[in-house]
């Protein structure tokens, strides 16, 4: 099984909501770090798991849409305490939505909230043919 690995840091706001949870309840940022982890059994013709510049033009993308944003007001967390976890899932799912490459088995986001504190989410993919 091959892995790529690409990261990427960015700094959003939130707060958490539906407990006391302290400062964490007033609007803070944090500085995250993410790291899209990518899975599957074999190459492609250059050999590589996928194109790389692709992999990071999406990853940027992706990423422009939270930098500098406070989560709470953004749809995708409608109703949602806007969570390590529940960002972590949010990420690996839109990401995932925009990998075409047919031979990825895992899609993986592991999201650091800080140095001590992360969560991951991942996503099997069936191979095609």
């Amino acid at each position: 099984m091959y892995t790529l690995a690409v990261r990427r840091d960015f700094i959003a706001r939130h707060f958490l909501i539906g407990g006391d949870w302290g400062p964490e309840n007033l609007p803070n940022s944090h500085h995250y770090l993410l790291e899209l982890q990518l899975s599957g059994p074999v190459l492609d013709q250059h050999g590589y798991l996928v194109d790389l510049v692709e992999v990071e033009r999406l990853l940027d993308r992706t990423l422009a849409r939270y930098r500098d944003q406070l989560l709470n007001d953004l749809p995708e967390f409608a109703g949602l305490n806007p969570s390590l976890e529940h960002f972590a899932r949010i990420l690996c799912t839109t990401l995932n939505d925009h990998l075409p490459a047919l031979n990825l088995s895992t899609v993986r986001v592991v999201l650091w909230e800080n140095p001590n504190a992360w969560a991951a989410y991942q996503i099997e993919r069936p191979l095609s043919g």
